[in-house]
């Protein structure tokens, strides 16, 4: 098994997840999660992130270590990547995959630079995914309610040549309930207007039922971090509540990861 590129694998899997890489255990749980599944996986790292350590290439680094020594096929991913430059750096440093988000620009800047983007990563065998419609939960231009029409769709992908499209079906950013209500008539209609696999932002917030039928209706990469994150989190809480002096952050941590890593094993084994 080895690195690969998200198209890759949904060249040859119906669905892919994909998770979110905020630090070191969340990458190590991931891979160990999809080695105990047998399953091939995406760690994501987002522009947030990549802000959070003050810079994209050491947790870029790490994950991709941890990426080219697992067990089975996982792809590196930059998400939610509103900065050119940060694509680019993304690229140079070997992520097998990126997003380019300009979806809260006008439809033509968008078209223009999301184009651009595409043909700069596409050159160097780089999978390139883009945002049409609002995805809920990022505020400003990302308003709940907000739908993917599937004739623009279309026309967008068409445009830039991008190789994978996130669309607004329902679904919603940073939901800590799983309670989304995902429009699965759009997502079939989507499915069958464009010819590019399809990405489910906000996949924390959809209920395990509604993971399935998603992938069954036509969404082929599912993006999940909020979920894991609160696992993670709930799991340092209970340890540190139990134990008021414990100082020893491998204690909480290892805890916490080996919980993330049993989940992403049971969404992977979910979706497959």
């Amino acid at each position: 098994m080895t690195l690969v590129s998200t198209g890759d694998i949904l060249n040859r899997e119906r669905a892919v997840l994909a998770f979110n890489v905020i630090q070191l255990e969340h990458a190590e749980a991931i891979v160990r999660g999809a080695e105990a599944a047998g399953r091939p996986v995406v760690l994501q790292i987002s522009e947030n992130a990549a802000r959070y350590h003050r810079g994209l290439a050491p947790i870029l680094a790490a994950t991709l270590t941890l990426a080219q020594g697992a067990g089975v096929d996982a792809a590196v991913h930059l998400d939610h990547a509103e900065d050119e430059a940060l694509v680019l750096e993304a690229v140079e440093l070997g992520a097998t995959s990126v997003m380019f988000d300009a979806a809260t620009l006008p439809d033509d800047e968008n078209i223009a630079r999301t184009a651009a983007v595409a043909r700069t990563a596409q050159a160097r065998g780089v999978w390139v995914e883009a945002e049409l419609g609002a995805i809920g939960g990022k505020g400003g231009a990302h308003t709940p309610g907000v739908r993917t029409d599937p004739a623009e769709a279309a026309a967008f992908v068409a445009a830039t040549g991008v190789d994978g499209l996130a669309v607004a079906v329902g679904s919603s950013h940073a939901m800590t309930s799983r309670s989304a209500t995902l429009d699965f008539g759009l997502i079939a209609e989507l499915a069958a207007a464009v010819p590019v696999p399809l990405v489910l932002h906000g996949s924390s917030g959809v209920s395990d039922a509604d993971l399935v039928r998603a992938v069954g209706n036509g969404m082929r990469k599912i993006n999940i971090s909020t979920h894991i994150n609160g696992i993670f989190t709930r799991r340092i809480r209970e340890i540190l509540d139990g134990d008021p002096v414990l100082v020893d952050p491998r204690k909480y941590l290892g805890p916490a990861r080996d919980a993330v890593a049993a989940e992403v094993r049971r969404l992977l084994e979910l979706v497959a």
